[in-house]
């Protein structure tokens, strides 16, 4: 069921403010990992080759259900062990549980650890540390291209950290929350379209394509509305990206800022060629940091929408 804006804001506003300390990560892997580590046996154990294409393909809509099932189970037994307590402690319970599926805070710092090599002049460093958000090559990227690999993965996973997880959390509690972290997480590892995986990552690209289908929109909206110039280009060039909602924030981020991102990229060694989002220049490093700032402002408006939301919520 929904969630109430005022609890949904208060778990975002507790992402954003501690996140998941690297401290406690050391003693306590992040949830997702738990879910990737699922999904990654399950796909040892069910994608060989020597079966046939249908079956992959039914096996991985199995994967699906079993790991976004079973979130959803997850997050349905923690709501309904959090009613058990006095209602003001199983609110601040579901804010942290919620605020776990949230990525504000880990994305901002992630950006952040690309852009101060960079602005260093410190190349080497800043490759190494874009090359731990992109699944691109990194190694011979200069200021531009490291710059446009942060922008580029500033504004998806403004999507996928912020924007829908906020989106399903709101629309369907806890279940809806964990249930869209782990579709995702599966997407990311197995819904590719290479041959390996292309029968049996086919589920989990398609269920993650649906639940983002209007979180996406929304994210670009609010990109659009935190920098000038966001909106005609979202319009114009979204639908040009290969993916039906990853170019919306990310033609919005490129016409915020006024340059040009997209274009071609080297993976594992073999350049494709993708499309441009926005007329301008390449990024530089001053780019990124306003990046970061149309980001926060960004974060800042779906926080608004949830305020306003609370206010209108029955009581």
């Amino acid at each position: 069921m929904p969630a109430d804006p005022l609890l949904v804001l208060a778990a975002a506003g507790l992402d954003a403010a501690v996140g998941y300390p690297d401290r406690l990560h050391r003693r306590l892997p992040h949830p997702v990992v738990w879910v990737g580590s699922a999904i990654s046996a399950l796909e040892r154990a069910w994608n060989r080759p020597d079966r046939t294409d249908a079956t992959r393909r039914a096996l991985g809509v199995a994967t699906v259900l079993l790991t976004g099932g079973g979130a959803a189970a997850l997050g349905w037994a923690l709501e309904w062990g959090f009613g058990f307590v006095s209602w003001p402690v199983g609110m601040v319970l579901t804010a942290v549980a919620g605020s776990i599926g949230l990525a504000q805070r880990s994305l901002y710092d992630h950006v952040l650890a690309v852009l101060r090599p960079l602005e260093a002049g410190d190349l080497s460093g800043a490759r190494r540390a874009v090359g731990m958000i992109v699944g691109r090559d990194t190694g011979s990227l200069d200021e531009a291209g490291v710059a446009a690999a942060a922008l580029e993965s500033l504004a998806e996973s403004f999507n996928d950290g912020v924007a829908a997880p906020l989106f399903w959390f709101a629309l369907a509690g806890l279940p809806g929350l964990f249930a869209y972290k782990a579709v995702n997480t599966a997407d990311s590892l197995i819904g590719h379209r290479e041959p390996r995986w292309r029968d049996f990552g086919w589920a989990a690209a398609r269920t993650d394509d649906l639940m983002n289908l209007i979180p996406a929109r929304l994210a670009g909206v609010a990109v659009a509305l935190a920098g000038p110039g966001g909106w005609r280009m979202m319009w114009r060039d979204a639908p040009k990206h290969a993916s039906p909602n990853a170019g919306w924030p990310e033609a919005a981020m490129a016409g915020a800022l006024g340059v040009r991102l997209g274009g071609p990229a080297s993976y594992d060694g073999e350049v494709q060629d993708r499309p441009a989002f926005g007329d301008g220049p390449e990024p530089t490093s001053a780019d990124l940091r306003r990046g970061l700032s149309v980001y926060v402002r960004a974060c800042g408006l779906l926080w608004a929408a949830l305020a306003i939301g609370a206010f209108a919520w029955p009581r």
